[in-house]
């Protein structure tokens, strides 16, 4: 089992998760990579999706976790976790789509205790003013592997256990979500800008909508 299944059990566990047909993007090339992509229903949460990618000659995989929550008013989550050439990184970040403020301590707990890793750092972006402080990055090498994990189960498990009211306006919580991800495809981001160039506009906003998001 990978990590990726790892974490889709935590969500498991507490919101149980139903699959969602994707068979539409089975094998899709991206910049030559290998996207496995999955998404599920997950039961009094949200939407929840994964993509696993490789590529070049099994140098480089990429993985993705995005929770989108729907009933409950938690950030948007978003795990992106790159292994290339015995580079390991590691990128959590929330977003923040709630319609109330969100008591996150619990995770900014752990984002003070990993300071021994080297912070990842990212260019400006125009998402940065909806980007929560307890969002965290780092670089590492082959050896951090089993730690990077450690800190991604961690994360999630803190994540899953904060406290969030039931979203009483599910119209207002959506809109909130699908700003964000109509700035991606607008303004948009690392990973955006790669599938927009590769598979083009139409596609990606297809993919990101009914899909990761």
């Amino acid at each position: 089992m990978n990590l990726l299944d790892d974490l889709l059990e935590l969500i498991n566990e507490k919101y149980k998760l139903a699959p969602i047909d994707t068979s539409e993007y089975d094998g899709l090339k991206v910049s030559g990579m290998i996207f496995d992509i999955k998404a599920y229903e997950a039961a009094g949460l949200g939407h929840v999706s994964t993509m696993a990618a490789k590529g070049f000659l099994g140098l480089m995989k990429m993985d993705t976790l995005i929770i989108v929550p729907k009933d409950i008013d938690l950030p948007l989550f978003s795990y992106d976790r790159i292994k290339a050439m015995g580079k390991e990184t590691l990128i959590i970040e929330l977003y923040d789509t709630c319609l109330e403020k969100c008591n996150l301590k619990s995770l900014q707990n752990i984002v003070e205790n990993k300071n021994a890793f080297t912070k990842y750092e990212t260019e400006g972006r125009w998402y940065d003013s909806i980007k929560l402080p307890e969002s965290i990055g780092f670089k590492g090498k082959k050896k951090d592997s089993e730690m990077f994990d450690a800190i991604s189960l961690d994360y999630l498990q803190a994540f899953l256990s904060v406290y969030a009211e039931p979203v009483t306006d599910l119209e207002a919580k959506s809109a909130k979500s699908a700003a964000y991800v109509d700035g991606l495809l607008w303004h948009g981001g690392p990973s955006t800008d790669v599938f927009v160039k590769s598979i083009g506009k139409e596609k990606t906003t297809n993919l990101f909508k009914d899909v990761l998001f």
